[in-house]
This record gives structure tokens, C-alpha cells and sequence, in this order.
């Protein structure tokens, strides 16, 4: 194999995963226990080693550029985003109490939501 044929594989698996991972984010939008965020920048990692095109209409996305030059630059989450995610942590912890979760996991998702909470409100805001 040739050099230039495996670049194109690798450049392929980049340019899947971005999409991929974009589609999955898009997803999350709509539920509740997908998250959105995670996808996205992995979106945004993957998409310039892989389509310089995906790459640039991510960035230059009316909704999406804004937060991600926001997170790039300053670390920053807006607001809306902070409370958003720890609502939608809040009601899936509920959730799995009502589905009669077992006791461990209830306790492992709970540190889990705390710990990304934690980490969201300590953000900066955009």
C-alpha cells in the first residue's frame, strides 16, 4: 500500500468520525440522555484531519462557531448551557430512581452528574 492510499484512510476515518460524531451530537439535541456537547468537539477534532469542508462549515455554523471559538479561547460554556445540563443530569438521575435502578448505579451516575456539574458551573461564561 502506498503511502498516499493509507493517507486517504486515515483522512476517511477522521472525516466518519466528524460526521459521525456531528450526527450523534444533532441527535442529542432531542434526547434527553445523548449528550450533545462531548460529540461536537470531538466533531471539531476530528474534522479538520479529515475534511477541511466539514471542518470549515462547522466553525462557520451560526449556532455551533460561536460556542466552539467561545470554549477554544476562553474555556467558556454559556449559561444557558450550564443550567440546561444540569436540569437534564437532575431529571435522568430522577428517571433512573423511578425506573428502580440498582442502589450502585444510582450512586455512580450520581458522582458522575456531580462531578460534570462541578465542572460546568466553575466554567467561564461566553
Amino acid at each position: 500500500m502506498e503511502k498516499t492510499e493509507s493517507w486517504s484512510l486515515v483522512r476517511m476515518a477522521y472525516a466518519a468520525l466528524a460526521g459521525i460524531t456531528l450526527a450523534l451530537g444533532i441527535v442529542g439535541l432531542f434526547l434527553p440522555l445523548l449528550p450533545t456537547t462531548p460529540f461536537v468537539l470531538i466533531a471539531a477534532w476530528a474534522a479538520p484531519k479529515g475534511s477541511p469542508r466539514l471542518h470549515r462549515w462547522i466553525w462557520s455554523h451560526p449556532q455551533i462557531g460561536p460556542l466552539l471559538l467561545a470554549w477554544h479561547t476562553k474555556g467558556a460554556v454559556p449559561r444557558t448551557a450550564k443550567w440546561l445540563a444540569c436540569i437534564t443530569m437532575s431529571l435522568s438521575w430522577i428517571g433512573l430512581c423511578l425506573m428502580g435502578m440498582h442502589w450502585g448505579i444510582l450512586a455512580a451516575t450520581a458522582v458522575i452528574f456531580i462531578a460534570v456539574a462541578s465542572f460546568l458551573v466553575t466554567r467561564p461564561e461566553a
